[in-house]
C-alpha cells in the first residue's frame, strides 16, 4: 500500500511528507482492503480567503474509493483534521461492508423465540 503526496502551490518538504505518512498511515491499521492513498496538499493564494491550507485525500479501496477534503489556517492542522475525517469514513465503510456480507445477523431475518402460551384461569 502506497501513500502518494503531491502539492499545488506549495513545495512538499520531507517533514511534511513524513507527517502525512505518519497521520494517514494510521488509517491502514483499521482496514486491510486499501489499495492506495493519494494526498494533495495545496495553498490558496487569495489573501481574503479563510482556511488557506487545503488537504485532500483519495483512498482507493477494493470496493470503490473515498474522498475527503479539509482546510485550515496551517498545513499541519488541515492534515490532522483530514486524518480524523478519513478515519471516521474508513470505519463507517468497513462497518457497512461487513454488515452487508453478514446478512444472517439482520434483525429482519431473525425469528423471534416463541413465548409459551399461558392460559388465564377464571375465578368463579
Amino acid at each position: 500500500m502506497h501513500i502518494y503526496v503531491n502539492g499545488r502551490n506549495i513545495e512538499i518538504t520531507d517533514a511534511i511528507k513524513a507527517y502525512v505518512k505518519e497521520k494517514i498511515g494510521k488509517v491502514t491499521k483499521h482496514y486491510d482492503q486499501i489499495k492506495g492513498i493519494d494526498v494533495v496538499l495545496s495553498v490558496v493564494k487569495n489573501p481574503s480567503a479563510s482556511g488557506k491550507h487545503v488537504a485532500e485525500v483519495t483512498c482507493k479501496l477494493n470496493s470503490g474509493s473515498l474522498h475527503c477534503q479539509e482546510s485550515a489556517d496551517s498545513m499541519y492542522e488541515s492534515i490532522d483534521l483530514l486524518a480524523d475525517k478519513l478515519d471516521r469514513q474508513i470505519k463507517k465503510h468497513k462497518d457497512k461492508h461487513l454488515s452487508s456480507k453478514d446478512k444472517s445477523a439482520s434483525i429482519r431475518t431473525e425469528k423471534l423465540p416463541e413465548e409459551p402460551q399461558v392460559e388465564e384461569e377464571s375465578e368463579e
